[in-house]
């Protein structure tokens, strides 16, 4: 078991230097929304949703109920509940205990699901389980680590490089737009364009966060739409 874990830990090393520097960022980030350095640091502990992250402080900027950002952060992450079954079939029907099962859940993010669905079948390593474990724990400390870098030096930070304040206003615009450069590709981009459009025409009604909710909610129901008629066809 510890060899699979150490095994997984060394995986991971791409996704940590990867997940590092956008942590540090998100540390920073939250300093200067007004959160305290232990609040940025739980977040990552108990959310650990990445660009999720960034939409929550973008919602606490703008004063949104708690029941609205719960729904956000959910809605941006339900792709996750496809992403379980999809590895479960690659692992030793004997190395899975229940205990496992939602430390592995609350572990799999993007980039985890994409090296894990490359490696699994080609694992010697038994069992997988605590493989898959090593690799989100490596994944998921960078995280956190990066997160209380960020967020502890941010002060130091923001006095010593005022234009290190300056440019923080436009870290998460930049970071959605990144996110819908790498969308377009492989999404819909009618889908897109529906989701934007219902955002843009109800931010003339309602206020901001809801009209992100509305944005969200007919891009998800485009998405489903058209995958049953896929399926009929």
């Amino acid at each position: 078991m510890r060899s699979a874990v150490s095994r997984g830990l060394w995986d991971s090393s791409s996704i940590m230097l990867g997940y590092f520097p956008v942590a540090v960022s998100f540390g920073v980030a939250a300093i200067s929304a007004g959160l305290a350095p232990w609040m940025a640091v739980l977040i990552s502990v108990c959310i650990y949703a990445g660009a999720s992250q960034f939409i929550l402080l973008l919602l606490i900027a703008q004063q949104t109920d708690v029941w609205s950002m719960v729904f956000i952060v959910i809605a941006v992450n339900l792709r996750h509940v496809f992403y379980g079954p999809a590895l479960l079939s690659q692992f030793n029907s004997t190395s899975l205990e229940p205990k496992p099962y939602a430390v592995m859940a609350f572990g799999l993010t993007d980039e985890v699901f994409a090296a894990a669905r490359a490696r699994l079948s080609q694992l010697r390593v038994a069992p997988k389980a605590y493989w898959y474990i090593g690799l989100q724990l490596g994944a998921y400390s960078s995280w956190v680590i990066g997160t209380a870098v960020g967020a502890y030096l941010a002060s130091d930070w923001l006095s010593r490089f005022p234009i290190l304040q300056q440019s923080l206003a436009f870290v998460l615009p930049a970071l959605f737009f990144a996110l819908l450069l790498d969308m377009i590709n492989s999404v819909d981009k009618r889908l897109l364009i529906a989701a934007a459009l219902s955002t843009g025409l109800s931010s003339l009604f309602f206020a901001a966060h809801t009209s992100l909710i509305i944005g969200m909610v007919v891009g998800c129901g485009w998405a489903l739409v058209t995958q049953l008629k896929r399926k009929r066809v």
